[in-house]
């Protein structure tokens, strides 16, 4: 897959992450992601992933996944033994998002978080007109189908790392496949942030 094919959040990512460094990703899925960064940025690898039939499609790409669920914590993961951590599509669905957090700032100086963002103004529309749980492209399954536990905004995470003195090194924010510049609270379906304890 060439790179101007790869969705957006996916370029981002690739971008902030350096080439060599090591990686863990926590919640991987299906690996898309992970191989990419394998692929494209020579990094050494690790996922964490709970479902089998994801972790299944990770070992077909070669990849070094752990069967294991996130919200138990990193234990035997050593403070700053990777470069990376990657939160991609995964940090709403933990059921202790700032225990994982935490987590994931030890065994790491640098986080990579990526959420949709549910006040984007097509979810705030379906709350104010239809008075029902809203459905976008970013959150596409219907209240009692879904994985998302936690339903955050932009501004929700903005304030969360600022209340606990977690730095924000870069932030970008996307609707479907392109930048959002103004009012990302509005107007951005995803949160894409890389942030720090250091």
């Amino acid at each position: 897959m060439r790179s101007e094919t790869l969705p957006l959040a996916y370029r981002v990512i690739l971008e902030w992450v350096d080439a060599g460094s090591s990686v863990l990703d926590l919640g991987c899925g299906d690996g898309e992601l992970l191989s990419l960064l394998v692929r494209e940025k020579h990094t050494r690898a690790q996922g964490i992933e709970i479902s089998e039939q994801a972790i299944y499609q990770c070992v077909a790409k070669g990849l070094n996944v752990f069967h294991q669920d996130i919200d138990h914590g990193l234990s035997e993961y050593g403070d700053r033994s990777f470069d990376y951590v990657i939160l991609n599509q995964s940090f709403q669905q933990v059921k202790k998002p700032d225990a994982v957090l935490n987590e994931a700032l030890r065994v790491s100086a640098k986080v990579i978080i990526s959420f949709p963002n549910f006040a984007h103004y097509s979810a705030r529309l379906q709350i104010f007109f239809k008075g029902k749980t809203p459905m976008t492209s970013s959150l596409p399954f219907e209240w009692h189908d879904t994985s998302n536990l936690h339903f955050l905004s932009i501004l929700d995470f903005a304030d969360y790392c600022r209340q606990r003195n977690i730095s924000v090194r870069n932030s970008f924010f996307l609707a479907k496949e392109r930048t959002v510049k103004v009012f990302p609270n509005l107007f951005a379906l995803t949160g894409i942030f890389l942030i720090s304890n250091e």
